[in-house]
Parts: structure tokens; sequence; C-alpha cells
């Protein structure tokens, strides 16, 4: 059977392979489109089992808004090269991935990569489609959906587009102000990066770790000051640590939960963050 040109392209459209690979899906399935995509979709698996074990330094971390701007997810997704990564084939697959996930609201990782993808399979497998199709070893290495019904998501970008954050805020103020105040945190959260929110999200261990060095390093005071001192210290280290205590990037002097309700009105809070980078 002929392989024409519209048949290729039809094939290039569905699955974003290369021109030759297309052709070559036809030439082995006697030019049935169908068929095809799955040809291609199993030489993409095997040629992604080979390249599994390379480093994916690279990538892009990308953000969907819901409509309403009451949801929203972020998706870090990773390369080997900046080459591939700045590639319109690339780019256009990780922004659908991050559409995706907001229509899909996956909870983790595994649970992103065994969902239905649009054009057939699951998202893993059209990882490895993509794999196939670009040459390169890539992986999801991160994924987040965040809504605030009572609020407002925002996203900041870095722009590097290898750093990016979410944040729900809970606030009764306009849809603008609530992700510019967003934009803000977001930068913020890039620059310092917070253990978490609040002190419940530090770890237990890690509190426990922070508080046994302050303690000997005070055995040389009196007994009855040493609980006293300790704790002043842990104070310090959740003002460094955590997003609410931590002074705010753009006035130090103010904390970043101060700065969300004088920005957005009394009871204004961030509900929760996620901050995604690729290539360290």
């Amino acid at each position: 059977m002929e392989i024409t040109a519209s048949m290729v392209k039809e094939l290039r459209e569905q699955t974003g392979a290369g021109l030759m690979d297309c052709k070559k899906a036809l030439a082995e399935t006697n030019g049935d489109v169908e068929a095809a995509v799955d040809w291609l979709r199993k030489k993409g698996m095997k040629s992604a089992a080979k390249k599994a074990g390379r480093e994916t330094a690279e990538g892009r971390v990308v953000a969907a808004i819901a409509g309403d701007g009451k949801s929203g997810a972020i998706v870090a997704f990773a390369c080997e090269t900046d080459f591939v990564a700045a590639t319109d084939g690339f780019n256009d697959f990780v922004n659908a991935l991050a559409q995706h996930a907001l229509a899909n609201k996956p909870a983790d990782v595994a649970a992103c990569l065994g969902q239905p993808w649009k054009d057939g399979g699951t998202v893993e497998d059209a990882i490895k489609g993509l794999i196939g199709s670009l040459g390169e070893n890539m992986q999801l290495a991160d994924v987040a959906y965040l809504e605030s019904p009572e609020g407002f998501v925002g996203e900041y970008i870095h722009h590097d587009n290898k750093k990016g954050v979410l944040t729900a805020i809970r606030t009764e103020a306009d849809r603008d102000k609530t992700t510019e105040m967003a934009r803000d945190i977001g930068m913020h959260v890039t620059a310092l990066n917070p253990a978490g929110l609040n002190r419940e999200d530090v770890p237990a261990d890690v509190v426990e770790r922070e508080k046994a060095i302050y303690m000997e390093s005070v055995q040389n005071k009196p007994e009855e000051m040493r609980e006293k001192i300790v704790e002043g210290m842990l104070g310090r280290f959740f003002k460094e640590q955590v997003l609410e205590e931590q002074g705010f990037a753009k006035d130090m002097n103010t904390k970043v939960s101060k700065v969300v309700e004088d920005t957005l009105g009394k009871g204004s809070a961030i509900v929760t963050f996620r901050r995604f980078s690729v290539g360290g």
C-alpha cells in the first residue's frame, strides 16, 4: 500500500514521533494508522528500556490552573539535556501532562503514571513513546494537585523554567490580588526553600535532633536555664525553616503569615504549597 504524506502527517500529529519513524511504522503496518500508533508505542517502550539508566539532569516545571482559579496542578518532568527540554515536542507534552494532572488529580507520581492518557494507553506509556520519539531518557519527577475552595490557587515558575511553586490560599480577597500574592509567595519559596508550611510540617525526628544538638551546646549553662535557652534556639530554627514564620523575602522584618493577612485581609492564610525543581 502506498504511504501518503497525509497518512504520515496524521500519525505524527497523533504520536509526536519523527518523520522517518512514522513512515516506517506505516510501512510495517500496511498503512493502518491505528496499528502504526501501537507499533510506535511498542518501539518507544523498547527504546525507553535501553535509556532508563541515563541521568536526567535537565527538564521543565510547568503548572496549570483551573478556569475558576480554585485548583491547580504542577509537574516536574526531567530529561537528559536542555536541548531536548527546549523542543516544542517536549514542552507540548509537559504542558499536556500538567493539564492531565489538573483534570485527574493524581495523589502522587505512581498514581499519575497509571492513569489513562488522552491518546490511549497510560501516562507511563505516553512517556515511553516520547522517549522513543525524542531519543532521551525522561521521567515524571514529581506531580501535585492543590485546591482552595475558600480562596484561590496561584503559580510561580522561575525564569529558567526549572523551578516552580504552586500555592493554595484561603481568603475572601479577589482572584487577581490573591494570585499576585501567590506569585510573590512562590518567588519567596523558590529562594528560601522552607521545610514546611508550619511547625507541624517539620518531621519530629528533625526537631528532636536539633534539640539534642542545642542541649549539648548549653551544658555549661545553669541547669535551670538550659530548657529555656534551648526553646529559644528552637524558636529561631523554626523561623528559618517554616514558611509562615520566615521573614518575607520582600520585607524580612515581617513574617510571611502577617504579609498574607495584611495584603489579603484578616483570616487569609496559606493552606498549602508545593515547590518543585529539576536539574538540582
